[in-house]
């Protein structure tokens, strides 16, 4: 039985053992998919957790909020997205603790899927957080010429802003008041704030705003159909969806717990098939 987990806060409804599972029912590798929270937020309550795992023969865990950024600090080796982003969503427990982010090479290969090889541009940023971090660098792989970072947290979006600096890109933070000014001259708009989740709808910028880009990324993916996506797309802007940074994270992270190359579009068309997930948003 291959083992693996996930690691994280008010994590009962995730999806990752469904595709994990449904990954394993695809390769003929039996597979278990267990939810770990640990005690508390504290480093010694995940330490804790990630040692117990490493006891019971676990082959690799998945890392949520609020233990990103902290997990790196106990991995032996750290591949180039979790370096770059600051965290890791996926460790690899094989040898020893490896930290990779799929946030980042899932949201590359998604945007890939999706826009092909057409250059990301300018792109307008909105939300600062462990998900939006981790776009941010994505954003230059897929050929950003420079992030603007707009968050409700100004301090936020100008940390974002620095480290993508430091890292030898070109980014700026974006002021509330500006934000209209950023997206006019914006190819890409990128959603990475809750806003647009089933708990929290809206719009994460002003209708009147969208529409003059050439692409736009909705982190958010309960629904799938945002009404960010869906005024993009009615605009007539291309769409990369949160269902396919979800997909490809997932399979991201499959592929380096196991070494097996996954189909992305053969799991699609079985996840969406036993979810019954109806969307003309996604391929």
């Amino acid at each position: 039985m291959l083992k693996l987990g996930l690691i994280g806060q008010s994590i009962a409804q995730s999806r990752s053992p469904a595709l994990h599972i449904m990954l394993g029912e695809m390769y003929d590798l039996p597979v278990s998919y267990e939810l770990h929270e640990p005690a508390d937020a504290s480093e010694a309550a995940f330490v804790a957790t990630l040692a117990s795992l490493r006891e019971q023969g676990y082959r690799g865990a998945n890392v949520t909020f609020p233990y990103k950024q902290l997990a790196v600090a106990h991995a032996g080796e750290v591949y180039q997205g979790a370096r770059l982003v600051g965290s890791t969503n996926t460790l690899n427990l094989s040898g020893a603790v490896a930290a990779h982010n799929t946030d980042y090479s899932g949201f590359i290969r998604g945007y890939r899927q999706r826009v092909g090889e057409q250059a990301a541009g300018r792109v307008l940023l909105i939300g600062a957080g462990g998900v939006g971090r981790a776009v941010a660098f994505g954003l230059f792989e897929v050929g950003a010429s420079e992030v603007m970072v707009a968050d409700l947290n100004a301090a936020s979006a100008a940390s974002l802003a620095q480290a993508l600096n430091a890292a030898g890109f070109k980014a700026s933070s974006v002021a509330p008041e500006n934000v209209a000014t950023a997206a006019a001259c914006a190819d890409g708009l990128v959603n990475c704030t809750p806003v647009g989740h089933y708990k929290t709808p809206g719009l994460p910028i002003a209708a009147e705003l969208i529409g003059s880009q050439r692409w736009a990324f909705d982190a958010v993916y309960t629904p799938i159909d945002t009404e960010f996506l869906l005024q993009a797309h009615a605009k007539g802007l291309a769409i990369v969806s949160g269902f396919d940074l979800f997909i490809y994270q997932g399979i991201d992270a499959f592929e380096i717990f196991t070494g097996v190359r996954a189909d992305a579009q053969a799991l699609l068309a079985r996840f969406k098939q036993k979810f019954d997930i109806q969307s003309d948003l996604i391929a």
